[in-house]
């Protein structure tokens, strides 16, 4: 079994010179008992250097369905995705199946390669011998939006 980039051509858009900066506090916030914060900015914070290793090699895509979501992927959350990156077993990928793009869970069990949804409601893709993965990049993050 291959697994192998694929060729086909996408426009990835550059990403500006100039990363824009934003405060990081160095107070971290709890999820469960309330604390009094402080003030002090810890540094200013670049997401584009925060979230990309590979700037000429990241795209970003957006998540559609509910395949993903015990790996905490939903729908309409923006995924960063980086395509110089060789999936290892047990990374979240980006893959063409049947022609049509998908997000799952890359699993190598011996020889064989599963994609893997975090979802009981979904089946595992499963490729046989001879069947090629075209694999576009690995999912290195989210983003998510609540309002």
């Amino acid at each position: 079994m291959t697994t192998a980039l694929p060729h086909i051509s996408i426009q990835i858009p550059k990403l500006g010179l100039t990363p824009i900066r934003v405060p990081l506090f160095s107070h971290k916030v709890c999820a469960g008992f309330p604390s009094p914060a402080d003030d002090y900015i810890e540094g200013r914070l670049s997401l584009d250097e925060h979230l990309i290793q590979h700037k000429d090699s990241t795209f970003f895509v957006r998540a559609k369905g509910n395949s993903m979501v015990g790996a905490g992927i939903f729908d309409g959350d923006l995924l960063v995705v980086d395509k110089s990156l060789t999936p290892s077993s047990g990374d979240i990928v980006i893959a063409i199946v049947d022609g049509g793009l998908t997000v799952k869970r890359m699993i190598r069990r011996g020889s064989e390669i599963i994609l893997k949804p975090e979802n009981p409601r979904h089946k595992e893709i499963e490729f046989k011998e001879g069947q090629e993965l075209q694999v576009w990049g690995v999912v290195t993050s989210t983003v998510k939006k609540f309002i």
